[in-house]
């Protein structure tokens, strides 16, 4: 069982939900153990239905469609549990031997990009229902900006702080952060999925060195 496997963790939760029917519950459980087995994409309603004891319409009628089971599942455990897990993930990467900002992008990039492969098909669905619900995105903007925009914030200040990046808002910093790292996740992992990446260190420092220097040739090196 991995820690960084969102499936895992939640069926190690013996009470998803309270609000849930004893039907209900019984879908979840079954939905969660078949797409950690066999991963969403190749999960079907009827075996979820098969392995919840219920008529395959109870599924419809609860839910609609297996994207919105999951969600229904995963959106309320983000939510509860996105305080947590941005804090472990900035101790931990804050606890490695981070030197100046490029260490810090570097640690960073490695332990997201092996946590949305341990999560690939979440991450996606997750991402795709963002883009296009507007008030999803209104409903987790909070959790995403006290959690995650508040700690990079903090970051980019210790080092503009040290010296090591250019006088300008750190505000104005930050949404540039954002853009460029949360648009390679959505590229690689959405709307490029089908990609792969042949030398994943190597892909890190190219991210690195394009974020910190950009793309122009310099003049010494035309």
């Amino acid at each position: 069982m991995s820690k960084d496997n969102l499936l895992d963790v939640l069926i190690a939760q013996t009470n998803l939900s309270k609000k849930q029917t004893d039907k209900q519950q019984k879908i979840v459980t079954a939905a969660i153990s078949l797409f950690a087995e066999r991963g969403y994409a190749n999960t079907s309603t009827s075996e979820i239905a098969k392995g919840a004891g219920v008529a395959e319409g109870t599924i419809f009628r609860h839910y609609g469609t297996k994207d919105n089971l999951l969600l229904s599942v995963i959106l309320p455990f983000i939510k509860d549990s996105i305080p947590a897990m941005a804090e472990d993930v900035f101790n931990e990467i804050m606890s490695q031997n981070i030197l100046c900002f490029e260490d810090f992008l570097r640690a960073l990039l490695k332990n997201r990009i092996h946590f949305i492969n341990e999560n690939r098909e979440i991450f996606q669905i997750v991402v795709k229902e963002i883009l296009y619900n507007e008030e999803l995105r209104k409903e987790l903007q909070p959790y995403f900006i006290e959690n995650i925009v508040q700690r990079i914030t903090k970051v980019i200040n210790i080092y503009k702080e040290r010296g090591e990046l250019i006088d300008i808002p750190s505000n104005t910093i930050q949404r540039m952060f954002f853009t460029f790292i949360g648009g390679y996740f959505v590229s690689r992992f959405v709307l490029l999925a089908d990609s792969s990446v042949a030398d994943e260190d190597a892909e890190i420092e190219n991210i690195i060195r394009i974020m910190m220097d950009g793309i122009r040739k310099r003049s010494q090196e035309m």
